[in-house]
């Protein structure tokens, strides 16, 4: 018997879309969806009714819910680069960093959590990053991204608790997929660090997921299914 349906939120990017080829290939899920800016329906994080637009078309495809995968972030843009310096901070920059990597799944896990299935195993699953560890800082720099991602996890940790006294088979957790060879992290790799390709990272990510039960809910794992410390 097949799984239900499996959607994975920023699928047009490295990790999205092979997450998404991934769980396709596996044949194990009776849907498998992918969202994003360009997709049918689209979803923009800066656009709070496109992610409700979204839920309701997921909802009405029949099949229940038991993997959102939210696999979007933002790192620079145009003009802007992960700050050295707290002289370089900006706070329009600082804004668009927290509404992409914190506000912006925030709003996802609003409206998606409530689609998980109750009678079964259901994983909400969004990217998060080992810098986003307020302990594990040792080195500084890259305000905006760290202090975004930490808000993320907090938002995960925080939902999580609530999710468990509505739906006791459901599991919300923050992932961080490692350093992966795409266009988000790859001005910013640096020699001797472990850089995998997207498949191998899709690939560990799912592992992790496949492997986590309700208990874990509320947790911070690495690619390779280590906690990560706050």
């Amino acid at each position: 018997m097949k799984l239900g349906q499996a959607i994975v939120i920023g699928s047009s990017g490295g990790i999205g879309t092979a997450l998404l080829k991934k769980l396709d290939k596996s044949g194990l899920w009776s849907r498998v969806v992918g969202l994003s800016r360009s997709s049918t329906p689209p979803v923009n994080l800066l656009d709070e009714k496109s992610i409700a637009d979204a839920v309701r078309y997921c909802s009405d495809l029949g099949q229940e819910v038991q993997l959102v995968i939210d696999a979007t972030g933002v790192l620079s843009w145009e003009g802007y680069a992960p700050e050295k310096s707290y002289k370089s901070l900006d706070p329009d920059d600082m804004t668009h960093a927290f509404a992409i990597n914190a506000t912006g799944p925030a709003l996802l896990m609003k409206h998606f959590l409530p689609l998980l299935a109750r009678d079964q195993k259901s994983v909400f699953a969004t990217l998060s990053a080992r810098v986003g560890s307020i302990e594990d800082n040792h080195y500084g720099g890259w305000y905006s991204y760290r202090a975004s991602k930490a808000a993320l996890n907090q938002f995960v940790r925080t939902a999580a608790i609530e999710l468990s006294r509505k739906n006791k088979n459901a599991v919300c957790v923050a992932l961080h997929p490692g350093t992966v060879d795409t266009r988000l992290s790859k001005p910013f790799s640096k020699s001797g660090l472990d850089v995998q390709d997207a498949t191998t990272a899709a690939g560990r990510l799912l592992h992790v997921i496949d492997g986590l039960s309700p208990d874990q809910t509320g947790c911070f794992f690495d690619h390779h299914g280590k906690a990560i410390p706050w």
